[in-house]
């Protein structure tokens, strides 16, 4: 998701029924807004049993005191500032990892989508692209065995279907009159 549409997401656009986070709204610059930012924007999101358990969680600490999934003591949507820099950068911090933007975590999700080998196509669906085009010149270099260029993947492919066994590995395979052998 992108942060405007994690800091806007509300309570009546989460379905645990069908494990789906309806995109609806966005919140930008403090107000909410009914349009995305493409007009793909306006989505559902698959929920994998992680968010699935976290929002059961988050249900019991925000749902009654705010129509906001995230929100603050007010039960009004976190300023992003404020949010980054008393939270997230200290956290980062304390962690020993390199500071970022929290909107970099939608970059992880496609990063570790694709390194799990899930359909690219679903994936630019989820963040709300038209096409993989997006994905693939941004995550590329993610997709597993992409960068390698050396037959591996096909051979493990091969291999997993095609199962010889070692004691046949130098027999010779009879072959038909007027064959050659390639």
């Amino acid at each position: 998701m992108r942060t405007g549409e994690i800091h806007g997401l509300k309570w009546k656009y989460i379905d645990f029924k069908n494990r789906q986070l309806l995109i609806r709204e966005t919140l930008v610059r403090d107000e909410m807004e009914e349009e995305g930012k493409t007009d793909l924007s306006i989505r559902e999101i698959f929920m994998s049993d992680v968010v699935y358990k976290a929002l059961l969680r988050q249900r019991d600490v925000t749902f009654k005191d705010s129509e906001f999934v995230f929100c603050n003591a007010f039960g009004k949507p976190h300023n992003l500032n404020n949010l980054t820099n008393r939270i997230w950068y200290p956290i980062l911090r304390h962690l020993g990892l390199e500071l970022r933007r929290p909107y970099t975590t939608r970059h992880t999700a496609a990063t570790l989508w694709l390194a799990a080998g899930e359909n690219p196509e679903w994936i630019a669906r989820q963040m709300g692209h038209a096409t993989t085009e997006m994905l693939f010149r941004v995550y590329s270099r993610y997709v597993p065995n992409l960068t390698r260029n050396d037959g591996f993947a096909f051979n493990r492919l091969l291999s997993g279907a095609v199962e010889i066994p070692e004691s046949n590995m130098n027999k010779t395979i009879p072959m038909n009159k007027g064959q050659k052998n390639a």
